[in-house]
């Protein structure tokens, strides 16, 4: 799946656990997933979460040449290079686990007639594991916003909204909520997105 595979590379990619060698980073700007179905919660309010988890095994590591291969649900193994500032690389054993678990969250609230000026709030945070630990990192972000309706597509389904630097179309699922909305009007929200990764021993148990 699409999303299973921009998890792997985003997490290796961005998160300070490791840097792949191989692949390519994911869109930054690409439409968030969540924003492919989201539902109604009340009148003029619409909600989407998306989660998701992978586990992969560790196949083989390199600890002089900072390597390692790890394989998925499917069997197929990637080579990636460890960057140095992960501290902790050496506790990281053949059999272990690499778990990567990722949600992405939308709130949404219609202002009819809008009124208000276009803006985006950015905020986020980070961290690793302490030194001596299994290897482990996080990175999560929020952006609250209020963005303008460009367009309604009621045959589609669909809501562009245009924000303070990007403009975005969105899946609404409720036909009838569809109806409430109109060229003009405004929607204030929150978008979440959380990754975390962690190196679990060889014989643990995974938390689902």
């Amino acid at each position: 799946m699409r999303i299973r595979t921009t998890m792997i590379q985003a997490a290796l990619l961005f998160l300070p656990l490791a840097v792949a060698a191989q692949q390519p980073a994911a869109q930054p700007t690409a439409r968030p997933a969540v924003a492919e179905g989201l539902v109604a919660v009340a009148p003029g309010q619409f909600a989407g979460i998306l989660e998701a988890s992978v586990t992969l095994s560790v196949e083989a590591i390199d600890q002089a040449g900072r390597t390692i291969v790890l394989k998925d649900a499917k069997g197929e193994q990637s080579k990636f290079v460890v960057g140095d500032q992960v501290k902790n690389f050496a506790q990281i054993k053949v059999g272990d686990l690499v778990v990567i678990s990722y949600s992405q969250e939308l709130l949404m609230t219609l202002r009819k007639g809008g009124g208000q000026l276009r803006e985006r709030i950015d905020s986020g945070q980070q961290g690793t594991a302490a030194p001596g630990q299994m290897p482990g990192a996080f990175a999560s972000k929020e952006v609250a916003f209020i963005a303008d309706v460009q367009r309604v597509d009621r045959k589609k389904g669909t809501v562009t909204l245009r924000g303070a630097l990007r403009t975005v179309t969105l899946k609404i699922k409720d036909a009838k909520q569809l109806e409430m909305i109109s060229k003009g009007d405004q929607v204030e929200g929150v978008f979440s997105e959380a990754m975390a990764v962690a190196v679990v021993p060889a014989g643990a148990k995974v938390r689902k």
